[in-house]
């Protein structure tokens, strides 16, 4: 199940991956998640138009220095050209330049980017065919199973992108319509992996060791990404790929947060970090007592002492710590 797994000239230590998420996926959460064994991180996605005007707040985005590495940028647009310019950009920052031809938020499908480029395979061919040119990095490409149930073209694109000279592919087992409802078609996923000779990476429904085994068993597929799983748990990455179940104590825990806390200040300073760590401190805290109560006071609060005095005073008042 667990191996070490090669995309293009990469090899990387596992097959568990970090999925890209938009706003979320940040070095401070790539730094935490590598901690725990991810064998890849993704950037969050980057514009390549933005990259292509040198955009100061998108090149932070992709910023990778001080990383251990290997790290997969990932951008999205619909121009050709314009995604082959910005990915010459890439060379020092990222190991593997991914395509996001998944993305199902309206601002990014209204411009014909992300997942409306299932509707366009063709045009998607020629963006994979014009980036591998642009770069000699690794190309992969990150799909759904299509637009909606009556666009159901997971097998036509992936076989499309393969001839176009990507490296991997990934497939969310959901359409765009869905967003992140329902549940996720791994039948679709299976189908692509038969169907091509590259990689095929599994996303979608995994939270737990046993669901990536499900994952690996049911489709076959060569490595496994985990998106929304991860929020607020990091360790599921050294669950599956230690192949155990292993409890997490209330010291790791509130170590872990304050490792993130830290690591987001470093890179964002105190006002931005702590504000944006609200949503991760809530995934933290799920499932605990009294949970809404504290996630609320937190959210009020604005600097790194207010925050670390008032998790301090709740984890030792349920007894965790």
């Amino acid at each position: 199940m667990i191996h070490t797994i090669k995309i293009g000239d990469v090899e990387l230590e596992n097959n568990v991956f970090l999925a890209p998420m938009a706003g979320i996926t940040d070095k401070a959460f790539r730094k935490i998640v590598k901690e725990y064994g991810a064998g890849l991180t993704y950037t969050e996605m980057a514009s390549a138009k933005a990259l292509y005007y040198q955009d100061k707040k998108t090149e932070k985005l992709i910023n990778t220095e001080a990383e251990k590495r290997p790290i997969a940028v990932q951008i999205f647009g619909s121009e050709p050209k314009i995604m082959a310019e910005a990915v010459r950009k890439l060379e020092r920052e990222a190991d593997i330049i991914d395509i996001n031809a998944g993305c199902p938020a309206p601002k990014v499908v209204k411009n014909g980017d992300g997942s409306k480029l299932l509707l366009n395979v063709e045009l998607l061919g020629e963006i994979v065919e014009q980036v591998k040119k642009a770069t000699t990095k690794p190309v992969t490409v990150k799909i759904r199973t299509g637009w909606d149930e009556e666009h159901i073209i997971a097998v036509q694109a992936a076989k499309i992108i393969e001839q176009a000279g990507a490296n991997a592919i990934t497939v969310h087992g959901r359409t765009r319509e869905q967003f992140y409802s329902g549940k996720a078609d791994w039948n679709m996923i299976k189908e692509v992996k038969q169907n091509v000779k590259i990689p095929v990476i599994g996303n979608g429904d995994i939270e737990n060791l046993e669901e990536a085994k499900e994952m690996f068993e049911t489709t076959g597929v060569d490595a496994i990404m985990i998106g929304r799983g991860s929020l607020g748990n990091p360790w599921v990455f050294r669950d599956i790929i230690q192949e155990k179940e292993q409890p997490v104590s209330g010291k790791e825990k509130w170590e872990t947060i304050q490792k993130h806390i830290d690591l987001a200040i470093e890179d964002k300073g105190e006002r931005n970090a702590i504000k944006e760590m609200r949503k991760h401190l809530a995934w933290y805290l799920k499932n605990l007592k009294n949970a809404a109560k504290i996630r609320d006071k937190i959210n009020q609060l604005e600097t790194k002492k207010e925050v670390i005095d008032c998790l301090s005073e709740y984890f030792e008042t349920i007894g965790i710590v």
